[in-house]
């Protein structure tokens, strides 16, 4: 039995299942990935033999993770590898029909069976079944398509919903998904996000929602339901001080952590039914920038924040009582900012 990222023998022996962890960032070879252990960052893989054509912008694995894909701001938007304990694969076909701008955003469903990219230009979000040969045939946009650029793109953790993140009021779109795509969007919040949305995150359980945004308070939660949104939380207590570019919650759904534009560049709150609880003190050692995407490993245990200056990319041991001591730097930086990562 595979639980939290490790396997439970008979006998009560445990033995780890390999962990990686991988990244997008600014400057070629636009995405790289790095062996994961508790130790922390781990050998670099080799680069994919065919590279993302431009910035990588956001990078996730499939569920099973076997496959891992990297949005990024020049054609084909999208790129698509098989993943081993060997690295990456060969590359993907392109799909049929690409998206219409920079891939700003990529998520799997939770069943690994559909791939959705969030981008500029319209139809802003764009979805494609996916198989063990890569892209299929490209869904029909949705009926109401979000009004601006896409940002961020996440689906329900029971793979019913989808929800965007976009540059333009209402600044944040849900729909509910199936195998045939998207369904009638769901109305609008009644207190909708204050500015423009730049992440976006279900809680593990599917009962929530957070965006964040570009103005105060830079994060927005909501109750979610078959239904769609409920009435917004309030603010955390702390708030972020700058536009919150990264959100995600911990797997436990008893946490949630934000990226930001300003010092500390990370928050970290406690989370509930009730909504945000007390914010966790800082880490001790600060990311070096500009908070542009944040990650909780599968196992809940640890924590990373990309960011726009150098090493780009920094880790922290997580536990019930916050931030651990940062982890050593990976020996192979990240060559640009990082707006991208995700763990295996």
């Amino acid at each position: 039995m595979i639980v939290g990222g490790i396997v439970m023998l008979l006998g009560g022996v445990v033995a780890a299942v390999n962990a990686y962890i991988a990244v997008a960032h600014s400057v070629s070879p636009f995405t790289g990935a790095y062996n994961w252990s508790a130790s922390g960052f781990g050998t670099k893989f080799a680069n994919p033999g065919t590279l993302p054509t431009g910035i990588g912008r956001g990078v996730a694995f499939s569920p099973a993770a076997t496959e891992v894909v990297v949005g990024h701001d020049a054609t084909p938007f999208i790129t698509a590898y098989p993943w081993s304990a060997s690295g990456f694969g060969t590359k993907f076909a392109n799909p049929g029909t690409i998206p219409t701008g920079s891939g700003n955003c990529v998520a799997f469903s939770p069943a690994g069976t559909q791939i959705a990219v969030a981008h500029i230009n319209s139809p802003f979000t764009t979805a494609y079944p996916w198989s063990a040969s890569g892209f299929g045939t490209k869904y029909a946009n949705p009926g109401t398509v979000p009004a601006n650029d896409g940002r961020g793109v996440a689906f329900s953790p029971a793979g019913t919903e989808i929800a965007v993140a976009s540059n333009q009021t209402p600044f944040i779109n849900a729909y509910p998904w199936s195998a045939s795509g998207f369904g009638t969007k769901f109305a609008n919040p009644a207190t909708l996000p204050a500015g423009t949305g730049r992440g976006i995150a279900f809680s593990p359980a599917g009962t929530e929602i957070a965006i964040v945004h570009t103005t105060t308070p830079y994060v927005t939660a909501y109750p979610w339901s078959g239904s769609g949104f409920g009435t917004k939380f309030a603010d955390p207590t702390s708030a972020p001080s700058n536009t919150g570019f990264g959100v995600a919650f911990s797997p436990a759904g008893t946490e949630l952590a934000v990226a930001f534009g300003a010092s500390p560049y990370i928050n970290a709150y406690n989370w509930s039914a009730s909504g945000f609880g007390t914010k966790f003190t800082n880490p001790v050692t600060l990311p070096t920038g500009i908070g542009r995407i944040v990650a909780f490993s599968k196992a809940g245990t640890e924590i990373a924040v990309g960011h726009d200056t150098t090493p780009f990319i920094t880790a922290y041991p997580w536990s019930v009582g916050g931030f651990g001591t940062k982890y050593a730097n990976p020996t192979t930086l990240p060559t640009g900012l990082c707006s991208g990562v995700a763990f295996s």
